[in-house]
């Protein structure tokens, strides 16, 4: 799996949302945190520009062009040296600062033509303690003149400037307030996004759960209650289970009905095999070995086929097997058929272990092998059933493995023994197919077989390990 790409789609839905109102409330809270400076410096320049028109208002000129400021200044500030709030006249000769100008260092101003107005910031500036400061400056050009005789005429130009502790304060407090509210309703909104995704996903979790009783074959096809969404997908898997169910049960019947129909000419070609030999015509001796072999050998064909036609294939969604019961069953009978031998069979089953396939599959797997282990045991046989490997939303794997106190095998014969026909020992009764069998039943399963000495039993042990199903 990639990095970035989570497999789960409640994950992915929560990532994308995530992202998506993270991305929302980060542009939200830019967007106000510049409203707010903007509307914060309107105001500052409203109050600057009244600061302004309230000292043209107050302020006086002598007959020398000397300025008289007014004795009550706006605002108290500007009295109080250092206070950050500022006033300077710019006269043609000279100028003027208010007394809470006389200390810091305030950026230097031109003259403005008539009814100009500025308004500049932040500007550095040094404050009184001599750190380093800023503040916003407001600027307007007038004209001065006597009882309106244009000669007596003059331009001034009045700065008001306010630095910006005042206004750096009210956005630290409003970016403070305003971050911890969208991150509240963050929290809020991905709780709210997680509650309705849960009950979004509810129907694709119920599709998820029949599937798995299907798979285990607890029901046989998908119910058909769900969201229109959801109902070609459903409809979908209950064709391809109806669909692998019809293909498996036709090529049974296939190849039930081919080793039936071979079946009857095979036993009337025996009988009359027979009948010559008791008192018929009389047949070559070496032409009657022949025919005597083939026939056998193409009987025993024709009973595997049945057998496999019986057991052969497994479907996807089968019902979980109990494992001891049948192999119980299939030991009886050997310890009735092999009781000369005495052969006492042990059982290593672990509890809730279960076969998820045919009935017959696992009689075939069972029989075979445990046949095989009295055949050449000495006097003791160990079946061990156990859960095999696991992984995530299957149902777990499977090892069964049968032990013997017999000879054992040597390594280069084992490849010889799993082929079709071959038998381990040419004295011992046989056709030779039993093992092969297995290992097609075990590759039908995906699984695989082993032949490894018993460290148990000291013979040979036939290990099958079948993978995680779905």
């Amino acid at each position: 799996m990639s990095w970035g790409q989570p497999r789960s789609l409640r994950a992915r839905q929560l990532l994308a949302a995530s992202l998506g109102l993270l991305a929302f409330l980060a542009l939200a809270g830019y967007a106000l945190d510049r409203a707010f400076l903007e509307t914060a410096e309107s105001n500052m320049r409203q109050r600057l520009t009244s600061y302004a028109l309230a000292y043209a208002a107050d302020t006086d000129f002598g007959r020398g062009g000397e300025i008289i400021p007014p004795y009550d200044p706006p605002d108290p500030r500007f009295d109080r040296p250092g206070s950050g709030l500022y006033a300077e006249v710019i006269l043609p000769n000279g100028h003027w600062d208010s007394m809470s100008a006389q200390g810091p260092v305030l950026p230097d101003g031109g003259m403005l033509k008539a009814a100009e107005e500025t308004f500049e910031g932040p500007l550095p500036i040094t404050e009184i303690n001599g750190h380093a400061g800023e503040a916003y400056r407001y600027g307007r050009g007038l004209i001065w003149s006597v009882d309106g005789d244009s000669k007596s005429e003059f331009q001034y130009t009045i700065y008001i400037l306010e630095d910006t502790s005042a206004l750096r304060q009210q956005v630290a407090v409003f970016r403070l307030s305003l971050w911890r509210n969208l991150g509240g309703a963050g929290v809020i909104l991905l709780l709210l996004q997680a509650l309705i995704m849960q009950w979004s996903l509810r129907p694709l979790k119920r599709v998820i759960e029949e599937l798995k009783r299907v798979q285990r074959g607890l029901a046989s096809r998908m119910s058909e209650r769900h969201p229109r969404e959801l109902e070609p997908l459903t409809e979908s898997i209950n064709a391809f289970i109806e669909s692998e169910r019809e293909n498996l049960d036709r090529q049974r019947n296939t190849l039930a009905d081919l080793a039936h129909s071979l079946k009857t000419p095979l036993a009337v070609l025996r009988a009359r095999l027979d009948d010559d030999q008791n008192g018929g015509a009389a047949i070559d001796a070496g032409l009657r070995e022949d025919v005597d072999v083939q026939l056998r050998r193409m009987n025993d064909l024709v009973s595997y086929q049945l057998s496999r036609a019986a057991s052969g294939g497994h479907a996807l969604f089968a019902a979980p097997i109990a494992i001891e019961p049948h192999a119980e069953e299939i030991v009886r009978g050997l310890e009735k058929v092999y009781s000369s031998k005495g052969i006492l069979c042990e059982f290593d089953v672990a509890e809730g272990v279960q076969f998820h396939g045919e009935p017959g599959d696992l009689q075939e797997l069972l029989g075979n092998l445990l046949e095989n282990a009295f055949k050449w045991a000495n006097s003791r046989v160990l079946l061990t059933v156990q859960s095999g490997e696991t992984a995530a939303n299957r149902r777990p794997g499977l090892l069964l493995a049968v032990d013997d106190d017999g000879p054992g095998i040597p390594p280069e014969k084992i490849a010889s023994i799993l082929q079709r026909g071959v038998r381990g020992d040419e004295r011992v009764h046989g056709h030779g197919i039993g093992l092969a069998i297995v290992q097609d039943l075990v590759r039908g399963y995906r699984g695989t077989l082993d032949v490894i000495p018993s460290e148990e039993l000291g013979g040979a042990r036939f290990e099958v390990k079948l993978p995680p199903g779905l």
